[in-house]
C-alpha cells in the first residue's frame, strides 16, 4: 500500500497528544480506583472530606483534561488522514481505476492508528512508573493507610487497546467518505469544495488582506490549532502558577510540562504545515516583487490575531476550572486557602507568549525568505 514508514513518521503529533492523555488519565483513575478501594479503613471525619475531594478531582482532571486531548487527537487524525488523500491523490485515482473499490483502499488506512497506539502505551508507561511517586504525594497529608498501586486491567483496555481500535475504525471511515471522489477528480488532485459568498466577500480588497483572508478560510483546521496552542500555553501556565497553595510542587509541574508540549508542539505543526501549503503562492509573490515582510504578513499574520483569542480563552478556562476546584470539589476541606485571580501569573504568561510566539513567527519568516523560487517552481 502507499502508506509507507515515513508517512507513519508524520504522526508525531498524534502520539504526543495521545501520551499525555493516557498520562493524565491512568494516574487519576488508578488512584481513584485503588483509594476507592480502602474507603473503609479511613475513620477520620477529615479523612473522608479528603476521600471525597480526591476521588472528585481525579474524575474531573480525567474527564476534562482526557476529554479536551481525544477531541484534540479526532482533529489531528482527520487532518493527517486528510492532508495524505490530498497529497496522493493521483495514487489513490489510479488504485480506484485499476478496479479497486472505496473500501479496499480506505482499510488499509487502519495505520494510521498506529500513532494513538504508540502514544498511549509510552503515556501508560509513563504514568506506572511515575505512579508510587504520585501516590505519595496525594498522601502528603497522611489522612489515608499507606497504599500501593494496583495493577487494573480495565484502565489497560479503555485507556490503550479501545482508544487504539476506535481511532483505526475513524480513520478508516473518514478515507472510506473522502476518497470516494471520482477518479478523474483523485487524479487531477482537485477538491470538490463548494465556497458560500457572504455579502462582505463581495467588496474588492487590497490584494495582501484579501490573500491573508483566503489562507486562513482555506485551512481552517490550521486556525483551530494555532488557537488551541495558545489556548494551551495560557491555561497551563497560568493553572500551575496558580497552583501554589492548592496542589504540590510536582503537580504544577506536571501542569506546565503537558502544556509547553501541546503548545509549541501544535504551534510547530500548523505553521508548518501553512508554509508549506502556500509554497507556490510565496514564489509568486516573490516573482511580482513582493518583500518578505509582506509575503510573511500576508501567509502568516492572519493567526496571529487567532492565537491572542486562543490565549484569553485559555485564561479564562483556568481560571473557570480552578474555581470549581476550590468553590465544589474541596468546598468542605477545612483550612481551604482562598482562591483568586492570578494577575501576576497573567502578566507573566502573557509576556512569555508574546516573546516566544513572536520568535518563531520570525523564524519562518526568515523559512520563507530563505524558499527559492526556482526549487519552489520545480517541485
Amino acid at each position: 500500500m502507499l502508506i509507507g514508514i515515513k508517512d507513519i513518521a508524520k504522526l508525531f503529533a498524534i502520539s504526543v497528544v495521545t501520551c499525555c492523555a493516557a498520562f493524565v488519565c491512568t494516574l487519576f483513575l488508578n488512584y481513584n480506583i485503588d483509594i476507592v478501594g480502602i474507603k473503609d479503613e479511613i475513620t477520620t471525619p477529615q479523612g473522608m472530606v479528603m476521600y471525597d475531594a480526591q476521588v472528585a478531582t481525579g474524575k474531573v482532571v480525567a474527564g476534562i483534561a482526557g476529554g479536551c486531548l481525544v477531541a484534540t487527537t479526532i482533529v489531528l487524525l482527520i487532518f493527517y488522514v486528510k492532508n495524505y488523500i490530498d497529497s496522493h491523490g493521483k495514487e489513490l485515482g489510479i488504485l480506484k481505476a485499476l478496479g479497486y473499490s472505496d473500501l479496499s483502499v480506505a482499510k488499509h488506512f487502519w495505520v494510521f492508528g498506529v500513532s494513538v497506539f504508540a502514544g498511549a502505551v509510552i503515556g501508560y508507561a509513563a504514568a506506572a512508573l511515575y505512579m508510587p511517586t504520585f501516590y505519595d504525594i496525594q498522601n502528603n497529608m497522611e489522612l489515608f493507610p499507606q497504599m500501593k498501586p494496583e495493577f487494573h486491567v480495565s484502565l489497560v483496555l479503555y485507556i490503550i487497546a479501545f482508544p487504539t481500535v476506535f481511532f483505526m475504525l475513524l480513520a478508516v471511515l473518514y478515507a472510506f467518505f473522502k476518497i470516494k471522489s471520482p477518479v478523474l477528480g483523485l487524479l487531477r488532485e482537485t477538491q470538490n469544495v463548494k465556497f458560500k459568498v457572504s455579502k462582505s466577500d463581495k467588496g474588492d480588497f487590497p490584494f495582501l488582506t484579501d490573500l491573508k483572508k483566503s489562507t486562513l478560510k482555506s485551512r481552517k483546521i490550521l486556525v483551530f490549532f494555532v488557537g488551541f496552542s495558545a489556548f494551551c500555553f495560557s491555561a497551563m501556565t497560568q493553572m500551575s502558577m496558580s497552583m501554589d497553595e492548592l496542589a504540590s510542587e510536582a503537580m504544577s509541574f506536571m501542569i506546565i510540562s503537558i502544556g509547553l508540549i501541546l503548545a509549541f508542539m501544535t504551534l510547530f505543526m500548523s505553521l508548518t504545515s501553512v508554509v508549506k501549503s502556500n509554497t507556490k503562492t510565496i514564489a509568486m509573490m516573490k516573482v511580482f516583487g513582493y518583500s518578505q515582510r509582506e509575503c510573511s504578513g500576508s501567509i502568516l499574520g492572519g493567526y496571529r490575531p487567532i492565537s491572542y483569542v486562543g490565549f484569553v480563552i485559555g485564561t479564562a478556562y483556568q481560571y473557570l476550572l480552578l474555581r470549581i476546584m476550590v468553590d465544589v470539589v474541596f468546598a468542605d476541606f477545612e483550612n481551604m486557602p482562598e482562591f483568586h485571580f492570578n494577575f501576576e501569573a497573567l502578566a507573566i504568561s502573557a509576556v512569555t507568549f508574546l516573546a516566544a510566539y513572536e520568535m518563531i513567527l520570525y523564524c519562518y519568516s526568515k523559512k520563507i525568505s530563505g524558499q527559492s523560487v526556482k526549487s519552489i517552481m520545480l517541485e
